[in-house]
């Protein structure tokens, strides 16, 4: 979702209740939103909740948007909150958001070099759903930042706007959800490399 996608709606009639404009940012907004909340939650139908919940809660606050961020930077930050709070539900014991619970040092294990497969590797529907298991077993906190950051496109900034923390804090995260990315993905990788050196 960009602004792009968003700038020829009118805040304005937004803002007044015009359902018709309503209906275009929902048509707008809504394919951003649930692949936001899928991999967030990994599951289609906690994914629909999350959505759906998104566009009511939008709905009811639009007269409340003053336009200080970007509009979609406000429905990510909703879709955001939402999703957390469902995965909260799901896991209470776990905390999600609190800004020092992510300062836990992260060893790389060893790393395989996958420089010597071939583009078609990593775009296999088998790499594409290693990468989305890899992602579900990243911890929220890690996986709210890769995902805006690397999947939906937004910038550090818009990122940190969306979830309400700091620059650095996004970018450390991002770090740690990379690291951890790579460390996952290397076991799978490089059994393909030895498959195909056999």
């Amino acid at each position: 979702m960009t602004e792009a996608a968003l700038s020829d709606l009118s805040i304005d009639a937004l803002r007044s209740g015009d359902r018709a404009e309503f209906a275009r940012l929902v048509e707008a907004a809504s394919g951003p939103i649930y692949r936001l909340a899928l991999k967030m939650l990994g599951n289609p139908q906690d994914a629909e909740d999350a959505l759906q919940t998104t566009f009511l809660k939008v709905y009811q606050h639009l007269g409340e948007f003053e336009g200080r961020s970007s509009l979609s930077t406000w429905l990510y930050r909703i879709a955001a909150n939402e999703a957390l709070m469902l995965l909260r539900k799901r896991l209470p014991e776990v905390p999600i958001s609190e800004e020092g619970s992510d300062e836990m040092e992260y060893p790389a294990e060893q790393l395989t070099d996958w420089c010597c497969l071939p583009e078609e590797e990593y775009l296999s529907s088998e790499a594409r759903a290693a990468l989305d298991q890899a992602i579900q077993r990243l911890p929220e906190i890690l996986r709210i930042v890769f995902v805006l950051r690397d999947i939906e496109d937004l910038s550090i900034q818009e990122t940190a706007a969306a979830l309400g923390l700091s620059e650095a804090a996004v970018k450390t995260r991002l770090l740690r959800a990379r690291l951890r990315l790579r460390d996952d993905l290397s076991g799978y990788y490089g059994k393909r490399l030895e498959q195909r050196n056999k």
